[in-house]
């Protein structure tokens, strides 16, 4: 698996990065990040937008999945029934959510264990014969930021760009709706989250901050597009607002 990993995901990646900053980075490790992200999501970009949209469906059906609940109290049976309907005529899979994660955890994973060793000696030994070492990576962004340090600066701005996409991410509640279990932890977690990145990335090197702010940035723009989707009545037969 291990040998898998770093065929297909790890050493991909590590090339692209050093590729990168050969050339359309100009020796800027800060810049070969950025231009690394934007390729990595824009080939994820359907997988990603498969997983927002299945977040923001499965958010508006709870008031749905409550009165069902609600309707069939007690007996089990026909409330999953009446849930396996929704999910049908919404087409929705309860379960997609957890297998579209799934799916992007080894490019995760990868990402950080390129930035983790990209200030080690070892750095360039994955590298393929046709791809030239530099003599030593440049640790500074545009000449004010050391991505071998933490950096409070690209914490804060990773965290921010976290808690827009996840107000983003809330729906409207109707006028007397109850918030639901869901919608509660939901909300909570548009503060939870911010709070987990700056716990995570404070004393890592900046390289990972700038990572998750370029990525979080482009989840707040397919989070845009979903919200216009579903407001036209376009997606899981849902017409509903973000708030």
């Amino acid at each position: 698996m291990g040998t898998i990993y770093n065929l297909i995901i790890y050493q991909p990646l590590l090339n692209t990065l050093i590729f990168l900053y050969k050339t359309v980075a100009f020796g800027d490790l800060g810049l070969a990040i950025i231009f690394l992200t934007i390729i990595i999501r824009l080939v994820l970009f359907p997988l990603f937008q498969k997983s927002v949209e299945h977040q923001m469906v499965m958010q508006a059906l709870q008031p749905k999945l409550k009165q069902a609940q609600e309707a069939h109290h007690g007996n089990r049976e026909k409330q999953s029934q009446a849930m396996l309907e929704l999910y049908r005529e919404h087409r929705v899979n309860p379960f997609m959510g957890f297998l579209l994660l799934l799916v992007q955890l080894p490019i995760l994973f990868a990402v950080y264990h390129i930035f983790l060793k990209s200030f080690t000696p070892d750095v360039f030994k994955d590298l393929y014969s046709f791809v030239v070492a530099p003599a030593a990576l440049n640790p500074m962004f545009l000449g004010l930021i050391n991505l071998a340090k933490g950096s409070t600066v690209v914490v804060a701005c990773a965290a921010i760009a976290q808690y827009i996409q996840g107000r983003t991410s809330l729906r409207k509640l109707a006028p007397g709706e109850e918030v639901s279990s869901a919608d509660r932890m939901a909300r909570n977690m548009v503060l939870i989250g911010p709070a987990i990145t700056i716990l995570i990335f404070y004393r890592l090197p900046a390289a990972l901050a700038l990572y998750w702010f370029i990525t979080s940035l482009f989840s707040i723009g397919q989070q845009a597009i979903v919200n216009r989707k579903i407001a036209d009545g376009k997606l899981g037969n849902l017409h509903t607002k973000t708030h």
